[in-house]
């Protein structure tokens, strides 16, 4: 595998299966709010850096993946309820929209 160096303008170098030339590829680097990030080791969660195997508590008893999935509340009631629903790629992704992952027992 070829190294990729993520920064703005920065040629990467990609390795086509076809053939043994590398080609360059000028993209944009991934940017969270005014920093790069690197999208293969980390993900950008409303304007922080975080890594990709970060998790953290959904409710008392859940854990979710803020890379990955929403931690959303279900029920305000004094035995609240949460559920963890998955991010849609390329979306800002929301709790009312988002598919249900799963259901964290209360």
């Amino acid at each position: 595998m070829v190294p990729r160096i993520f920064g703005k303008g920065v040629p990467l170098k990609l390795q086509s299966a076809s053939s043994s030339s590398a080609q360059t590829e000028s993209q944009p680097a991934p940017r969270c709010g005014d920093r790069i990030y690197n999208p293969l080791e980390q993900c950008c969660d409303n304007d922080t850096i975080l890594p990709l195997n970060r998790t953290r508590l959904c409710g008392p008893n859940c854990t979710f993946r803020p890379c990955f999935e929403l931690c959303c509340p279900e029920s305000f009631s004094p035995q609240k309820k949460f559920v963890v629903r998955l991010k849609v790629l390329g979306m800002k992704s929301q709790c009312p929209s988002s598919p249900i992952s799963r259901v964290c027992a209360s």
